[in-house]
C-alpha cells in the first residue's frame, strides 16, 4: 500500500513539474518579489509620476494571434472597481511592455498597440491613488493570450467593452497581484 501511494505520489509530482515548465505566467522587473506598486497617479490628489511597470510573459499557448494586458482594482469604492490600464492588439511576437509604456506619448509599445480608456477618463497607464487611509488596495495586472490579431476596438473603447471581447477571446490568462495603500499627509 505504501509502495503504490509513493508510486502515485512521484507521477503527480512530476506532471505536475511538467505542467509548470509550460504555463503561460506573467512577471514584472519592476514589481520584484515585493509585490507592491510604488508609483502613484499624477492627480486625484496623488502626486507620483505615474509610471507603469514593466511585464513580461512567456509560454503562451498554441493558436495565441496577440495579447493584451489589464489592470485593475477591485477594491475601490466604486461598486464596480477601477480600471487603470486596458492595452490590446499587442502583435504575438511581442513578450513584454517596458517601463513607461503606458505613457502614449512615449511610443514605448509596438506598433498597432492600443491603449484605450481607464476609469480616469484618458488613454494609457494610470497608476494607483486609492482615497487616503481607505486601506490597502490589490491591483490585478492580467495579461491575456488571444485567439485574434485584433479585437477590433478603438481607442476610445471602455474598459467594460474591451473585457467583453477579452472574455470571448481569450485562450489563457495569467496574473500578478500588487498592493498600494495612501495614508494621510
Amino acid at each position: 500500500m505504501k509502495k503504490s501511494n509513493f508510486i502515485l505520489g512521484l507521477l503527480i509530482t512530476v506532471s505536475s513539474t511538467l505542467f509548470a515548465q509550460n504555463t503561460f505566467t506573467l512577471s514584472s522587473n519592476d514589481l520584484g518579489g515585493e509585490a507592491t506598486i510604488n508609483e502613484e497617479f499624477n492627480s486625484f490628489g496623488c502626486t507620483g509620476e505615474n509610471q507603469s511597470p514593466q511585464l513580461s510573459w512567456k509560454n503562451a499557448p498554441e493558436g495565441t494571434k496577440s495579447f493584451a494586458v489589464t489592470m485593475y482594482d477591485p477594491d475601490a469604492p466604486t461598486g464596480s472597481g477601477w480600471w487603470h490600464w486596458v492595452v490590446f492588439d499587442i502583435p504575438v511576437n511581442a513578450n513584454e511592455l517596458v517601463s513607461g509604456a503606458g505613457n502614449t506619448k512615449l511610443n514605448l509599445t509596438p506598433e498597432g498597440v492600443i491603449q484605450s480608456i481607464t476609469d480616469y477618463g484618458s488613454n494609457g497607464y494610470g497608476g494607483p491613488c486609492p482615497p487616503e487611509d481607505h486601506g490597502l488596495h490589490q491591483y490585478i495586472i492580467t495579461v491575456y493570450a488571444l485567439k485574434t490579431d485584433k479585437l477590433g476596438l478603438d481607442a476610445n473603447t471602455n474598459a467594460a467593452v474591451v473585457g467583453y471581447y477579452l472574455w470571448n477571446n481569450t485562450l489563457a490568462k495569467a496574473s500578478i497581484v500588487t498592493y498600494y495603500k495612501r495614508s494621510k499627509k
